[in-house]
């Protein structure tokens, strides 16, 4: 194996490994293989009594009986999960349900971050989109009002904010290009992700660190840091879609399959489908394969006039063709999510230093870019309000 198809499998690898993490840290351990604590043998067998003749036969019954239902409890997640999986590629078809209904994106959203890409963007021109979007107003009056930030703003008074359109005045059209982003993205998440409580938390910190990442990235290469910016938030648009159409179909399939199996006294089935919750590796691999497909599709039908995102995610989604190079945007994204992934296995011991320096090779880190990011925090905007 050459050196760079090894970079090119630990790249692969870490990023089906990443998108484990998101459904959990004992879920992503084993996957890679790792052994629980109390399943190690230490070399010492434990003292057993022997078993009667009658206790061997029943523990070998239990057994068998186990085995049998784990079958069939597999039979029954598989055949639950074809009907789902038919759904979501009904559901997805329809794309203007997805982004209206299913993610909740308010077409005032694009018509504000297409005006904060232009230099003959205005507070007023905001104004009237803003009014429209309650949630944003909201969202704006409290960052403002931050502690941190309402130090920043007034240095002689601690005048409170209570006005959107004031909030937008004091946060400035320059910062808004990164705060109105992140407020969308996080406004999109989904309310719950039961039974995968740190799906969300997870979800949005990526978000954060893609986004941060590729605006460190974007500055030290001439590249739009604000273009980065947003496209790095936007990025994961896609997953926020999928986690929210699964969970939600499989709770009605489920729902309407364990009734069927109720009604038609099928006691087997219906014990099984009662065990059954959704399942990781399905949801894991969805995100994995066919969530920046998704994401493309989403930011296509957002119809941008000014920000340049519909060739980077073209090539973000379909193989590059002989002799084409990746645009300067696209490099940029490519990194930054790679960055944000490696934030987030490295906090859970995921990844080793030699993945990790064939990982960086594959995307062609320079030392200088791996220098900014070391020292950036990932948690929080680097803006200044006057």
């Amino acid at each position: 194996m050459t050196e760079e198809n090894r970079q090119q499998r630990t790249a692969m690898v870490l990023n089906e490994r990443a998108h484990d993490l998101l459904l959990g840290h004992s879920f992503a351990q084993r996957q890679i293989g790792y052994i629980h604590t109390l399943e190690i043998d230490y070399g010492e067998s434990m003292e057993q009594r022997t078993l009667l003749e009658v206790e061997v036969a029943a523990e070998k019954k239990r057994q068998k009986s186990s085995t049998a239902h784990h079958k069939y409890r597999a039979q029954a997640s598989k055949q639950l999960h074809q009907v789902i999986e038919a759904a979501m590629h009904k559901q997805l078809e329809d794309i203007d349900s997805v982004i209206h209904e299913t993610i909740g994106i308010q077409d005032s959203v694009p018509a504000i971050l297409d005006i904060l890409a232009v230099r003959s963007a205005s507070v007023g021109r905001l104004e009237p989109l803003v009014k429209d979007l309650s949630w944003l107003g909201r969202e704006l009056v409290a960052f403002v009002n931050l502690p941190f930030y309402r130090q920043q703003r007034n240095k002689h008074t601690s005048v409170k904010v209570d006005n959107p359109l004031l909030a937008l005045r004091y946060i400035g059209l320059d910062n808004l290009k990164f705060v109105v982003p992140t407020f969308a993205v996080r406004h999109w998440m989904p309310h719950s992700t039961e039974p995968f409580p740190l799906l969300k938390r997870r979800l949005r910190d990526n978000s954060m660190a893609c986004a941060i990442a590729a605006q460190e990235i974007a500055k030290l290469n001439g590249v739009n840091e604000v273009h980065a910016f947003t496209l790095g938030m936007l990025l994961d648009v896609g997953k926020i879609a999928l986690v929210r159409i699964y969970l939600r179909i499989f709770e009605l399939v489920w729902q309407r399959q364990v009734t069927k199996a109720r009604d038609e006294q099928k006691k087997d089935l219906h014990t099984a489908l009662l065990e059954l919750k959704p399942d990781p590796l399905f949801l894991s691999t969805l995100l994995n394969k066919q969530s920046m497909k998704v994401t493309a599709t989403v930011i296509e039908q957002m119809a941008f006039r000014y920000l340049p995102f519909n060739a980077v995610m073209q090539q973000l989604t379909t193989p590059l063709a002989k002799n084409d190079e990746y645009l300067p945007l696209t490099k940029v994204i490519l990194k930054a999510r790679c960055y944000a992934q490696y934030l987030s296995l490295s906090e859970h011991q995921l990844v080793e230093s030699d993945e990790t320096e064939r990982w960086f090779a594959h995307f062609n880190f320079s030392k200088e870019e791996l220098d900014q990011l070391t020292k950036c925090n990932f948690d929080r905007f680097h803006i200044q309000i006057n």
